[in-house]
């Protein structure tokens, strides 16, 4: 399965976190079901860590109304997003 990697700047990581925790049900219509990683760096950086069980839908719902909506409702810096598609594997 792959997964999908969101990188962003935040305007304050507390309220980005209290609003994203709120949107289970949108990430379950996005195709998510389990445990979404989450890191914070200095800066105010994010990276959230999904594995969605369709990739395609899951893309296909980063760009909608009420996504967008949501991310700025929490204080996502729009221009700053990155979206990393993890479909390759390495093992050592």
């Amino acid at each position: 399965m792959a997964m999908v990697v969101v990188t962003a700047k935040v305007e304050d990581v507390t309220k980005w976190e209290e609003g994203f925790r709120t949107h289970g049900e949108h990430f379950k219509n996005m195709s998510v079901t389990g445990p979404i990683g989450i890191a914070i760096n200095d800066g105010n950086e994010i990276a959230v860590c999904f594995a969605p069980a369709d990739v395609g839908k899951f893309m296909s719902q980063l760009g909608t109304p009420e996504n967008v909506a949501a991310m700025e409702h929490d204080g996502v810096k729009g221009d700053t997003v990155k979206v990393y598609v993890m479909d390759r594997t390495f093992q050592p």
